[in-house]
């Protein structure tokens, strides 16, 4: 099924910001992606405070053509300095950032990391998969229902 969103002038461009410490997951993300067709603006940042930067519009990220606000955006949760727990709550105490959606994304399958998560306000709460087949699957299925099927508010 063809992407209807690229069709549509009107629509605000979608963008994607994955907040990943691993390079190599990171990578493995955007091949993957790409593979898979998606054809949206990612965006990444490598930390909590980072995250937490770009979301608010701080430091290097004031500017929001170098930072738009994302449509969705991608959390890990075991991050250098400021880890993904504080940032997804961070996020939600704030009125202006509380409707973006936030997949956390993370090996994690701790009970209490997944209760903790969902409590603070995450969309969804996805297990990395450990096959490239896996995650081309996880990818397709959560893009093309993120960024195809739902009615953001920014849209």
């Amino acid at each position: 099924m063809e992407n209807i969103l690229n069709q549509l002038p009107s629509i605000k461009k979608r963008s994607l910001l994955i907040v990943e410490d691993s390079d190599a997951d990171f990578e493995a993300l955007n091949r993957t992606l790409k593979k898979i067709g998606f054809n949206n603006s990612i965006y990444r940042v490598t930390d909590g405070d980072e995250a937490l930067d770009y979301i608010f519009h701080f430091g290097e990220y004031q500017n929001e053509e170098i930072a738009p606000e994302p449509t969705l955006i991608m959390l890990d949760l075991n991050l250098p300095g400021t880890d993904g727990r504080e940032v997804l709550a961070k996020m939600k105490e704030d009125e202006s950032s509380r409707k973006i959606p936030v997949i956390v994304f993370s090996t994690s399958s701790n009970p209490e990391d997944i209760e903790t998560c969902y409590k603070w306000g995450a969309n969804s709460y996805m297990l990395k998969p450990m096959d490239i087949n896996d995650l081309q699957k996880t990818l397709k299925l959560s893009m093309r229902y993120w960024f195809e099927v739902v009615v953001l508010p920014n849209s």
